[in-house]
């Protein structure tokens, strides 16, 4: 940009981002490396729920960004989620350590920083790390989520899907991995396989394939939060006292290298929700605001059927109230039909380094309304801190592009020293909910027994299968659980049943996901 057409650009961008109603301050318009206090650039609260993208290379100040926004979606009494991968946003429940560069900056973009501390609650997967227990049910998973998690292609995918249709239509709860795999064995065995002929059939190779799977899955730890009691999303949707909006972080650094694992079950988060939430249509404010760090990992190797259902799911959970932000290096880590529909855009700086990146930065520049800056050149010059901006207007028309300077966040820039931390989960009313790990009675002839009124077979009783065991890691003589199980008189006879009214109380959301009935 040059000296003439700075005050012409400032100008438009005052007058684009000068929204009437109640918006996040995200910093102060810059022109030729000098900042304008006057001209701030903003985000309409009411246009939250239109979902967005925070990109950049990293080490361009991204985790800052999302904290930022955090902060004062929560003074305006919008419950945050936060997906903690790297460990450095717990800092949020911390206030922060004034400095000479977050007093120069602050000086700099105009801004009052006082620091300050945010209602935070720590969530873990299965007690992975520092949080309050978080976990899923198989049944609630999900075959669509199962599949990508565990690495299915898309006839194996198919079959898995037609396992937990045979298992819902006869009302067989599937709450742990023993269960599912319970529920193969029967199908693979001589009395099973009549059950499926109808519907296709389960092939012993494929079954094989799954079972293997599920054992691996286990390996990295999955028996730790599959299982109950499982986790009610409607307790991301918390405020305080107050009024003011809970932050809701789940620390994955214990599952970082299980890059599948973890991606697959903020979507299971975000499938539950929508299938729980009712409409609300346009909000003054969304009910909710979810970030979704390293988003590239979700769509890593995911089937047609997999981005087509996380397509539906951004499309329409917008009208539930709630607002996703994805977070990832560059745009093109999304799918195009997904990033169509990400309407705000906080774009850090990129790197030209290698051929790909300098594709990946064109098609950056692409995404961006026409502007007067060079955005070209400005994005491989940006200063961390700083971010190329657009978002939607509260008349839902795209603002002018912005290079902005971004506001310092009040809480700790850093780790929350972890005497905090653990003070706030061992206090957090979420720990009598969910603290300690339920493991019921889940072979199927005792588990269905107990849920449909059936007489349990007794502890002596020739018919009852030895206690449970998580699968063994190598072949023993005696019967395995699974053999165990389908073989027992209560199981075959229970599977012959018709389907029951506990069964017909599943049902399937885009994922295939499900929760009963509360």
């Amino acid at each position: 940009m040059s000296d003439s057409t700075a005050p012409s650009q400032i100008e438009t961008i005052k007058s684009g981002y000068g929204f009437n109603g109640a918006a996040l301050d995200l910093g102060a318009a810059v022109a030729d490396g000098t900042a304008y206090p006057d001209a701030k650039v903003r985000l309409p609260l009411s246009m939250m729920n239109r979902h967005g993208l925070v990109a950049g290379a990293t080490g361009t100040g991204k985790t800052k960004t999302l904290q930022l926004m955090a902060e004062q979606l929560a003074s305006n009494g919008v419950p945050v989620f936060l997906a903690d991968i790297k460990g450095d946003l717990s800092g949020i429940a911390t206030a922060g350590e004034p400095n000479d560069k977050i007093t120069a900056r602050a000086k700099d973009i105009g801004e009052d920083w006082q620091p300050q501390a945010f209602s935070t609650e720590f969530l873990s997967l299965g007690g992975q790390g520092k949080g309050v227990p978080v976990r899923a049910t198989i049944t609630s998973f999900g075959p669509t989520l199962l599949s990508k998690v565990l690495g299915l292609n898309e006839t194996q995918e198919s079959s898995l899907g037609l396992i937990f249709h045979y298992a819902d239509s006869r009302g067989l709860t599937l709450l742990d991995l023993k269960d599912l795999q319970a529920v193969i064995g029967y199908l693979t065995s001589d009395e099973g396989k009549a059950d499926l002929k109808g519907l296709g059939g389960l092939s012993s190779a494929t079954a094989g394939v799954i079972l293997r799977q599920l054992i691996a899955f286990s390996d990295q730890g999955a028996d730790v939060f599959i299982g109950e009691p499982e986790f009610d999303t409607a307790d991301l949707l918390r405020t305080t006292p107050d009024g003011k909006g809970v932050i809701t972080c789940l620390e994955l650094p214990g599952v970082q290298d299980k890059p599948a694992l973890f991606s697959t079950f903020l979507m299971w988060l975000l499938a539950d929700l929508f299938h729980d939430l009712p409409e609300v249509g346009d909000v003054d404010k969304p009910k909710l605001v979810f970030f979704f760090d390293e988003a590239h990992l979700l769509f890593n190797d995911a089937s047609t059927a997999f981005l087509q259902s996380i397509e539906q799911t951004v499309r329409l959970i917008r009208s539930k109230g709630v607002g996703i932000f994805f977070v990832t290096q560059t745009p093109k880590d999304v799918p195009n039909d997904i990033l169509a529909q990400l309407g705000n855009r906080v774009q850090h700086a990129l790197r030209a380094f290698t051929p790909d990146d300098a594709k990946a930065l064109k098609a950056t520049v692409s995404t961006f309304p026409k502007s007067d800056y060079d955005l070209t050149q400005l994005l491989t010059q940006l200063g961390i801190g700083e971010a190329v901006v657009t978002v939607l207007s509260e008349s839902g028309a795209p603002t002018p592009v912005a290079w902005t300077r971004m506001i310092a966040p009040r809480s700790l820039m850093a780790p929350s020293p972890e005497a905090t931390v653990d003070q706030i989960v061992s206090a957090s009313s979420l720990q009598g909910k969910y603290g300690q790990a339920v493991d019921r009675e889940s072979a199927y002839e005792m588990l269905n027994a107990k849920l449909q009124g059936a007489p349990a077979p007794a502890p002596g009783d020739p018919a009852a299968p030895a206690p449970a065991q998580p699968p063994a890691q190598a072949a023993k003589p005696e019967p395995g659980m699974v053999q165990q199980v389908v073989q027992s008189t209560a199981f075959k006879s229970m599977m012959r049943s018709a389907g029951t009214a506990l069964g017909r109380e599943i049902t399937r959301s885009i994922f295939g996901t499900a929760r009963r009935r509360r």
